[in-house]
């Protein structure tokens, strides 16, 4: 990946909807060119889909939390099927530590994180952390460029 394709993604990062004319102008090259090297990006697995970013708290979703839960043996596949099934969950992630799973939720309030902790409790022990403001949130690694 070279310095242009860098601003091409750095430029799609900021703007999906980006209209190829407007790239090319700001990378020094035609349409056509800018559409190959996405093109390529995409197929090298640096450029992984175009997604809408929806503001959560618009939508209601006022409480972000992350529950940590310690994982009780033989509980594996239905706690990854209620993972699934939660429309709540943002993401889940398996750790190495006493918490061997912890997922980032969102929540209308907090009567709704209640009966999700509850939930929860059935697969093992957890531990909750509500999100007070938000200092970074980046949804991908950019490049820098030189």
């Amino acid at each position: 990946m070279d310095q242009i394709d860098k601003k091409i993604v750095i430029l799609l990062e900021k703007n999906a909807r980006m209209p190829l004319k407007k790239i090319a102008e700001e990378v020094g090259l035609t349409s056509p060119a800018v559409s190959t090297r996405i093109y390529r990006l995409e197929q090298a697995g640096i450029l992984t889909g175009y997604h809408a970013q929806i503001g959560r708290k618009v939508m209601g979703y006022v409480v972000m939390a992350f529950v940590s839960l310690e994982l009780m043996p033989g509980f594996e596949e239905e706690f990854q099927k209620k993972v699934m099934e939660s429309e709540c969950i943002l993401e889940c992630y398996n750790l190495t530590g006493q918490y061997g799973m912890l997922m980032k939720a969102v929540f209308k309030g907090t009567m709704e994180l209640d009966t999700f902790i509850g939930e929860m409790q059935r697969f093992g022990k957890t531990s909750t952390q509500i999100v007070y403001s938000t200092l970074v949130e980046r949804q991908n690694v950019v490049p820098k460029t030189e």
